[in-house]
């Protein structure tokens, strides 16, 4: 597929989906939203790709926030079509995807921006990174999972504070309260993004996802998390990354991982 709005590059095993709308300051439209879809299904499925960086073009946003005008003229339904459908079909995609994902925040992460950072398995910042979930002040929340991720990062009164207050807080702030891991100058930032994604890639594939897909249960009602780490654990001894990984350990040498 030719998309219109992301750049996608390749760099060994790694693939960067870089949102391409300078001059919107990377808003999400519908149609991002939908190429977004198809970009990450695509590099889940790929098996030359082993991890994912998402950040933006141009120094001033990662991802802006939503596309406001289209949301003017929608009701009650298509409203919640919008945030079941957004959900579904991007940020949870990627919050539930088989491979690491690491948001490369380079300017503004603002609504649907910091939603979708959020979602991200990690998230490292610029220090010129500003961050915020400004919804309230159109009259709307987050609709794309800011309001439970947000609270299972920094806790719940941070969230609602933020949430609330429709603040937005410096990249610093965002490493004080457990919202980005690390802060970078703006020059550095995808350097240490690719270094990170390659301590990763390292390590065994099919323990990688193993180990999201159990963090993540926790974290998902009804699910019993550690439940599913032991069900987890147990499939790993059925790879054939586990035995080269033992065997590598023992015979004192860099395992050799195929994801399989």
């Amino acid at each position: 597929m030719e998309f219109q709005n992301l750049l996608i590059e390749n760099k060994e095993r790694i693939q960067y989906i870089i949102i391409n709308r300078e001059s919107k300051l990377n808003a999400l439209n519908r149609d991002t939203l939908a190429e977004l879809h198809v970009a990450f299904a695509a590099a889940f499925k790929d098996p030359a790709v082993g991890g994912i960086i998402i950040t933006g073009t141009g120094a001033k946003a990662f991802v802006a926030g939503a596309d406001i005008s289209e949301f003017a003229n929608l009701g009650i339904d298509a409203g919640t079509a919008l945030a079941r459908k957004g959900q579904i079909e991007v940020f949870n995609l990627i919050a539930n995807g088989n491979k690491p994902v690491i948001a490369a925040i380079n300017g503004f992460a603002l609504g649907g921006g910091l939603e979708l950072a959020m979602a991200c398995h990690i998230r490292i910042a610029s220090e010129t990174a500003k961050m915020g979930l400004p919804e309230v002040t159109l009259g709307l929340i987050p609709g794309y999972g800011g309001t439970q991720r947000l609270a299972q990062l920094i806790g719940k009164g941070k969230a609602l504070e933020m949430i609330l207050t429709a603040d937005m807080i410096t990249a610093v702030e965002a490493h004080q309260y457990g919202l980005v891991t690390y802060v970078f100058c703006p020059e550095d930032l995808l350097v240490k993004a690719e270094e990170l994604l390659q301590k990763i890639l390292l390590r065994a594939p099919l323990a990688l996802a193993a180990a999201i897909h159990s963090v993540n249960a926790g974290f998902t009602d009804g699910v019993d998390g550690y439940g599913i780490e032991i069900a987890q654990f147990g499939k790993c001894f059925g790879t054939k990354d586990f035995k080269e990984g033992v065997a590598a350990f023992l015979e004192k040498r860099k395992a050799a991982f195929k994801g399989e």
